[in-house]
């Protein structure tokens, strides 16, 4: 028998956006434990914003488990927040709520800047600014990325992968001290674990460097020339991929325009500041489509209309400190108000 070290990570009760809590238990197993195995856990909802003193009990249900590169015999396990009775979940539970669909496919693209000192790492801590928006996307060297950049982003990866988060790919992004993950995920819940399980890991990881890792869309403000955070969200479900066509392609994109209010809701607080129409955006209040346009509500790869409109799209609305749970669930609850042709 062997001790692990399990450490319990879950979504907290706080609003707009919920921040990721943890907690360790040790216990014995024979081998690297199954998800079956792990046992249900309790923690402190007042504490959480997730109960009233008086009756603070909550459970920690594990859903998905990986192992923690960085610990010997550690697990990382994600879990979702019920009620005491271990069975019902708890209101702020959103992944609870997600059609559990094994063929539902979905892909998220993570951008996020790095703090330090108050100010995105390259940043002068005067008030002032680094060159403008040009040479920092895909950029390399020290003018572009700084010192210690690109060994945490690097860092990450590894971690990531050797986690098991099917983590496919990095780039600097279009901001000095910005930076972007990419994550995939067949089933409809998968991708959306391994994102939260990702910001975890990242969050974690930038504690030795004193770098603080900032999800907001837009954290320099509305009114500088600086590109904002998304986490644009590619999906496809069974019948997008096999049979798709031109008419339900075009049944879909009226449903996501009919609901976009619904969609900007849970995409992400502040969205406003960065869905403005510019910086590769569309409008918070408008919704549109195009083929390879960046700067639509959905884009359309050239590869879809190519197959016969076939394939995955992209809903580049959804911002950094976005939901991945709500997210998906949204995008599948419109989704599913659209008939498949008989």
């Amino acid at each position: 028998m062997a001790k692990y070290k399990l450490e319990y990570i879950w979504l907290d009760g706080y609003e707009p956006v919920a921040n990721l809590r943890g907690k360790t238990q040790v216990k014995e197993f024979d081998a690297f434990p199954t998800l079956e195995q792990l046992p249900m856990w309790g923690f402190d909802g007042s504490s959480t914003r997730q109960a009233e003193g008086h009756s603070s009990d909550c459970m920690l249900k594990p859903v998905a488990l990986y192992p923690d590169p960085t610990k010997k015999n550690g697990v990382l396990v994600m879990c979702e927040v019920m009620q005491p009775d271990g069975k019902t979940p708890h209101a702020t539970n959103a992944r609870a709520t997600i059609p559990d669909d094994p063929g539902t496919w979905f892909g998220f693209e993570q951008e996020y800047f790095l703090y330090r000192d108050g100010v995105p790492l390259g940043f002068p801590g005067n008030g002032g600014y680094p060159y403008p928006q040009g040479k920092y996307y895909t950029g390399v060297g020290y003018e572009n990325v700084g010192e210690i950049a690109r060994e945490i982003v690097d860092t990450h990866l590894e971690i990531c992968l050797e986690a098991g988060i099917n983590h496919e790919g990095i780039n600097a992004e279009v901001a000095k001290g910005q930076w972007e993950f990419q994550v995939f995920g067949k089933g409809s819940k998968t991708a959306a674990d391994q994102v939260w399980m990702a910001r975890y890991l990242l969050a974690r990881l930038c504690e030795k460097y004193e770098v603080t890792v900032v999800w907001h869309c837009k954290p320099l403000g509305k009114d500088v020339d600086w590109n904002g955070s998304g986490m644009h969200s590619n999906f496809s479900t069974k019948y997008m991929r096999e049979i798709g066509g031109k008419a339900y392609f075009e049944a879909l994109m009226a449903a996501f325009d009919k609901y976009k209010n619904e969609h900007i809701a849970v995409y992400g607080p502040d969205n406003h500041l960065r869905l403005t129409g510019l910086h590769e955006t569309q409008s918070i209040d408008k919704f549109n489509y195009g083929i390879a346009n960046r700067g639509a509500s959905v884009r359309v790869p050239h590869s879809f209309v190519n197959n016969g409109y076939k394939g995955y799209l992209e809903d580049r609305r959804p911002n950094s400190q976005g939901d991945p749970y709500k997210i998906a669930g949204r995008i599948l609850q419109t989704i599913a108000t659209v008939p498949l042709p008989a």
